[in-house]
């Protein structure tokens, strides 16, 4: 449950913050969400992950379809990619693994805050 709310909060957050602010904003308010929300680790990577992920694949394939515009397919050549759609997938696995690493950044910042118990017979 956790996973599924922290990928719908993540994608929230990419829509509302990247318009107006930068990358790495974003990635720390991944982070933060990550933090409070305590998944697990590989509910932390793929929740961020998925969530910034799609979200900038959507963005990138909706900004396409309403400018019509021929700058991605520029961009592949000019990269030597191809195509435009290179490009879009790359936006993709970018924005994947940006959201990826900041949410298990932020499970793994929460595991050093929780204090754990010294004095406890562990057999």
């Amino acid at each position: 449950m956790r996973f599924i709310l922290l990928t719908v909060l993540v994608a929230l957050l990419v829509v509302f913050l990247n318009p107006v602010a930068p990358y790495w904003v974003v990635m720390i308010g991944i982070l933060i969400l990550s933090t409070l929300l305590n998944p697990n680790g590989l509910g932390g990577f793929f929740g961020g992950g998925l969530g910034m992920g799609l979200t900038w694949l959507g963005q990138c394939i909706y900004l396409g379809i309403v400018n019509s515009s021929s700058l991605p397919d520029r961009m592949g050549e000019l990269m030597g990619l191809g195509s435009g759609t290179s490009v879009i997938a790359l936006t993709g696995i970018i924005g994947f693994l940006l959201g990826a690493f900041s949410g298990l950044s932020g499970v793994l910042f929460r595991g050093v805050l929780q204090k754990k118990p010294l004095d406890v017979y562990k057999g």
